[in-house]
């Protein structure tokens, strides 16, 4: 009823966490605990799968008070009942309907998970709101939480439109993530500077087409902008020029030169489609 167990097996011989169930079948069944006696700290009996299960239950009324009815929810019997016999906020989750959202972070690991999100269900318990997709709404909560949203205010954890909510978040992040690798980049402009200084200055032109080195991070992240292509960490290769082709002082191509064969690695234009013949940018 308190939700604790005994496993009552015979003893297994294994190669650390492997073949849970290659058991020594001439040993007796006897009550196992493996939480104190195992260097990975886990009862392994608790991983063995649990097959065919018996559709007919037979429930203690400590089980039955807790609202669970017969779905398992994707669980282990034993995870499941033992969740609700020792943590009352599973039963919560029944009781409210949330049965979708309590095998999401049963999924996840619920003791790594649970506290990131509870608080913020009680509030959508309080104000009646569905969560009819459990996975895009904690995606959606962990979003909130890492641009500092209040998780106990209903304007943000209850969205009227969840999935254009989600979108709008997912956008959002990649846009505090790109500039977060920008600030990375930036961080390694006098390592750029040391290795490429001598090269500073260099420029080709044959009248129409001038070609000019890149002379600091920040140009090659302002390069991969203005083209759509992903050269900015470009710069961390050591064996390699970044130059950039213009006409009329117009961007028109990117060229990734090779130092130790000085030759043309590649050359993309916007959006990676190349304007340029090769031959044309190694003639220069």
């Amino acid at each position: 009823p308190n939700g604790k167990h005994a496993t009552f097996a015979r003893l297994r011989q294994t190669m650390g966490t492997c073949y849970y169930d290659s058991w020594i079948f001439h040993t007796p069944l006897e009550l196992r605990d493996e939480n104190r006696n195992n260097k990975f700290c886990i009862n392994v009996y608790d991983r063995i799968n649990t097959g065919e299960i018996y559709p007919r239950q037979k429930l203690i009324p400590e089980l039955k008070r807790t609202g669970y009815k017969k779905p398992l929810y994707r669980q282990k019997p034993l995870d499941l009942f033992r969740l609700l016999l020792t943590d009352s906020r599973a039963e919560t989750f029944i009781k409210a309907g949330y049965t979708k959202l309590l095998q999401r972070i049963m999924d996840s690991g619920w003791t790594l998970s649970i506290d990131n999100y509870f608080q913020s269900i009680r509030i959508c318990i309080r104000n009646g709101y569905k969560i009819k997709d459990a996975i895009m709404w904690c995606d959606y909560v962990d979003m909130l939480r890492f641009f500092g949203k209040d998780l106990h205010n209903a304007k943000y954890v209850c969205p009227t439109d969840l999935k254009a909510e989600h979108d709008r978040y997912v956008i959002k992040k990649a846009k505090a993530n790109a500039r977060l690798e920008v600030e990375k980049q930036l961080e390694k402009e006098e390592d750029y500077r040391q290795a490429k200084e001598r090269f500073f200055g260099l420029m080709f032109s044959d009248g129409i087409i001038s070609v000019r080195v890149l002379e600091s991070v920040a140009e090659i992240v302002a390069e991969g902008r203005a083209m759509k292509h992903c050269v900015a960490s470009y710069h961390s290769k050591a064996d390699s020029l970044i130059l950039t082709a213009c006409i009329d002082g117009k961007k028109i191509e990117t060229i990734e030169l090779s130092l130790s064969q000085l030759r043309v690695i590649q050359s993309r234009g916007y959006e990676k489609y190349s304007i340029i013949k090769t031959n044309h940018c190694i003639s220069f």
